[in-house]
């Protein structure tokens, strides 16, 4: 089955974007040792949390923004300096062989910048299992996270390690290797997409009375998603009816359903960052209208008012907006937002 398909590429019948004209091979000589791979990345992670972040870059970065923090804003806290860090390094590594082999000249035995030993396959099968690991790490490190995260990240993990795992038996999964590509397109819109909302998050903690600066980039985080969501789905299901002839009816029936589920997790991801832009929007009005109250002689009742009732009302709505990105955000006490920086 796999030599047919394969002449037929190679015969040059086929039609459509270079990811059609792939050949059903191994992906890679590391997916054998995907088990060791993943467990390196899990060790690193810890090695990286524990002894660099939390140890001493933090607190030295941070100061005491980052030690006066309650555990679940803490661990939301580093979890977002990991994936951010993770899914840039990611970029890096895979951009270039991920574009060659999805939509080049090149197939996953391609080598890698010229190297004799390292082929575009090794890498993606690597950062494959580095989001993987990122988000494995995710769901055990962070105290509160909300369904439609778990609906996500446990999709991404089971669909990744899916897509690698039934390489190894190209004999009977003859879809096995546009599988792998089709992941790694969804993982590189999701590293993409979802990389400006954890520096937003970020900056959220770092410059919390800062509410013009922060509703820009609460605004400009929830376009991104919604820009991101449109421009992956549009390109999926071109690159899937391209492939469609390819694919068993497994995955004809369970790849739309699917896209339906991340898609459904990214857009429920804006919707939260829409609420948390708006909620800056207010806040800066409300300043804004203080402002005017002060010449009218009002200023200390509605600054009473606020700090009686406003505190909790926001500490609940911002935990709520940012649950799907691992925040579980509240709001810092008074003394907290006297010390903190503004850019």
């Amino acid at each position: 089955m796999s030599r047919d398909i394969n002449e037929t590429l190679i015969s040059g019948t086929t039609k459509g974007p270079h990811v059609t004209k792939v050949p059903l091979e191994p992906i890679s000589r590391l997916v054998p040792f995907s088990a060791l791979i993943i467990c390196i990345i899990f060790v690193n992670y810890f090695l990286i949390r524990y002894y660099v972040l939390e140890g001493f870059l933090l607190k030295k970065v941070y100061g005491n923004l980052y030690t006066q923090m309650n555990e679940t804003a803490r661990r939301g806290f580093v979890n977002h300096h990991i994936a951010g860090a993770t899914k840039l390094l990611i970029l890096v590594l895979a951009a270039y062989p991920f574009i060659d082999v999805a939509f080049g000249t090149a197939t996953f035995k391609s080598s890698f910048a010229g190297s004799k030993h390292v082929t575009q396959g090794d890498i993606l099968v690597v950062v494959t299992q580095m989001l993987i690991a990122m988000y494995v790490f995710e769901l055990f490190y962070r105290p509160k996270i909300s369904p439609v995260s778990v609906a996500h990240h446990i999709g991404t993990i089971m669909i990744g390690q899916t897509a690698i795992a039934i390489s190894l038996n190209l004999v009977r999964e003859k879809d096995a290797t546009i599988e792998f590509i089709l992941c790694t397109v969804w993982g590189a819109f999701d590293i993409i997409s979802e990389f400006l909302p954890h520096i937003a998050i970020i900056l959220y903690r770092v410059y919390p009375t800062s509410h013009r600066f922060l509703y820009k980039v609460f605004r400009l985080a929830c376009i991104t998603t919604i820009v991101g969501t449109l421009a992956e789905t549009i390109l999926t299901m071109y690159l899937f009816g391209s492939l469609w002839t390819r694919w068993t009816i497994a995955f004809k029936v369970t790849t739309p359903m699917l896209h339906v589920l991340f898609s459904s997790a990214q857009l429920w991801g804006s919707y939260n960052l829409y609420r948390m832009y708006k909620r800056q929007e207010r806040l800066l009005a409300e300043l804004e209208g203080d402002v005017d109250d002060t010449e009218a002689g009002s200023k200390a009742e509605d600054t009473k008012d606020r700090e009686i009732v406003k505190p909790n009302e926001e500490a609940h709505q911002s935990s709520d907006a940012m649950s799907h990105y691992g925040s579980d955000i509240e709001l810092p006490d008074q003394d907290c937002l006297r010390g903190s920086k503004k850019p």
